[in-house]
């Protein structure tokens, strides 16, 4: 085979590589929230940018047939394609449990079972999972090899611990503890994946965790999609155009304020008799 021959089929077979990676990344962003959840009081966005064309994080939010509210964010071990397959692997395997109505341990604990029988070598899921119910405002959070997530209002913010083995990693056994938190209204919770936190500078710096508060503190007042908006770009402003090697996902829950109704005045004249 001459040497134009060859540069044609290795054109033929990088496009071809492309328009895969094209179409993969199309079916990646269908798995994804359509847009903004509202349910009440409360509003849920997200913001998801991966290192390459597809990547391995994943996250969703729905309103469960109870009248429960639930998020769950995840991250794959690795990158690219072969992450992202995972990942679709692990959200189809969620969505066959999540509408049953189990805790988030439970939840956990049937995923991990379920990657387990269709184990695939140096793949993982690390994960949260998360309900919240309106009527009593608490959220029940299980998780596992995740930061966080982010508890913050008025009143300050505070990382929580939520620890535990990431699902498909070696146990098919292992169960999961379930954490509360009482979400007052003006609250938001913020999830997120730690290709945030692990952000870099030049000066190989991560953007750690402390910084991290100070952007929740600092944007608290804005809505979901601009607070998102507001940490992408201070983590890029932190990185001054350094390349990472981690995709980032996050997703905002935010109880609003429920304002104080009061009766509208009617003059004097306007009271019947």
């Amino acid at each position: 085979m001459d040497i134009a021959a060859t540069q044609v089929e290795l054109s033929v077979l990088e496009r071809l590589h492309e328009e895969g990676l094209d179409e993969a990344r199309s079916i990646q962003t269908l798995m994804l929230p359509n847009d903004t959840l509202h349910v009440g009081s409360i509003e849920i966005s997200h913001e998801f940018q991966p290192v390459a064309a597809v990547g391995g994080d994943f996250l969703d939010y729905f309103e469960l047939p109870d009248g429960t509210i639930g998020l769950y964010l995840g991250d794959v071990s690795g990158k690219g394609l072969p992450a992202a397959m995972y990942g679709a692997l692990a959200v189809g395997t969620l969505r066959g449990i999540h509408k049953t109505g189990q805790s988030p341990a439970a939840v956990m604990s049937m995923l991990n079972r379920r990657l387990m029988l269709r184990c695939v070598p140096r793949r993982h899921a690390a994960m949260q999972y998360a309900v919240y119910n309106p009527k009593t405002r608490e959220m029940c959070i299980a998780g596992a090899g995740m930061p966080g997530p982010c508890h913050f209002s008025a009143r300050g913010s505070r990382v929580l611990e939520v620890q535990g083995i990431p699902p498909g990693l070696f146990d098919p056994s292992v169960t999961y503890e379930t954490s509360t938190i009482t979400v007052e209204p003006g609250d938001s919770v913020l999830f997120f994946t730690d290709g945030i936190s692990d952000a870099f500078s030049p000066g190989g710096e991560a953007f750690g965790l402390e910084q991290l508060q100070k952007v929740c503190e600092a944007y608290r007042e804005t809505s979901p999609s601009e607070f998102l908006t507001h940490l992408f770009s201070e983590v890029d402003l932190f990185a001054q155009g350094r390349s990472q090697h981690d995709d980032m996902a996050a997703a905002l829950f935010r109880s609003s304020e429920r304002k104080e109704e009061k009766w509208p005045l009617v003059a004097s004249n306007d009271i019947p008799a």
